[in-house]
């Protein structure tokens, strides 16, 4: 089966370009498009798409609020910001709505695919440009709720871009067990996302910038690993 995408922007080239793009590789399929973000959560309920590419300012709803209801109502639908300008507000508020990834528009192809496929799997891929800009949003935890290190070695690795199956392996636990640390590693930090707690392991120096963007290798993950991250 192919990676199921909807695409929400309200610039009809920019839906073409995607869909283009993404079309050139088997394993994605664009089941849907539309033009606003109350439109992609009626969409995101009906089709059920493994990921959504997301537009942050579209008219009726921006694409923040989409993100965020889209996130509450459909916790298995990932969502990847799409943006042509960078805004503190802006792409701190996609991260706090739950998007898993952040990319400008001007992206190359290949970078576009590996975020689909990325967010597919559970694992983060933040646009270089947007780190910089999340960097001053997430401030270290003080007082008695510092991570523990099983937390700090489960934080480490989801900055890496592991998926909650590869982590549970590596730790040699069950994913539920990792998706409680994730929580609790979240309620610590005081965010809201795997993103932002990702950007504060780097902040904290626990993993270069840099390992924020999955690997090339994601081209050759197969549909069986995706939907059992």
């Amino acid at each position: 089966m192919a990676l199921r995408v909807l695409i929400a922007d309200d610039h009809a080239v920019v839906r073409q370009g995607l869909r283009m793009i993404l079309g050139l590789d088997n394993d994605i399929k664009v089941v849907g498009e539309t033009t606003n973000g109350r439109e992609a959560v009626r969409l995101a309920r009906e089709l059920c798409p493994d990921v959504v590419l997301m537009d942050l300012l579209m008219p009726v709803m921006d694409g923040v609020s989409a993100t965020a209801e889209i996130r509450q109502d459909l916790p298995e639908v990932e969502v990847v910001a799409l943006t042509s300008s960078l805004d503190d507000a802006m792409v701190m508020g996609a991260v706090r709505a739950g998007a898993i990834g952040f990319l400008l528009k001007n992206a190359e192809a290949d970078d576009l695919r590996n975020a689909v496929k990325a967010a597919a799997a559970g694992q983060i891929h933040v646009s270089p440009a947007a780190i910089s800009r999340l960097m001053g949003q997430v401030r270290e935890p003080s007082g008695p709720e510092q991570l523990t290190e099983r937390e700090t070695e489960v934080l480490t690795m989801l900055a890496r871009g592991k998926a909650n199956k590869e982590i549970a392996h590596d730790l040699r636990i069950g994913q539920q067990t990792v998706k409680t640390y994730v929580s609790h590693i979240l309620t610590k930090l005081g965010v809201h996302s795997r993103t932002q707690a990702a950007v504060y392991a780097v902040q904290s120096g626990l993993v270069p910038a840099g390992e924020l963007t999955p690997p090339e290798a994601l081209e050759s993950t197969t549909r069986e690993q995706w939907w059992s991250a």
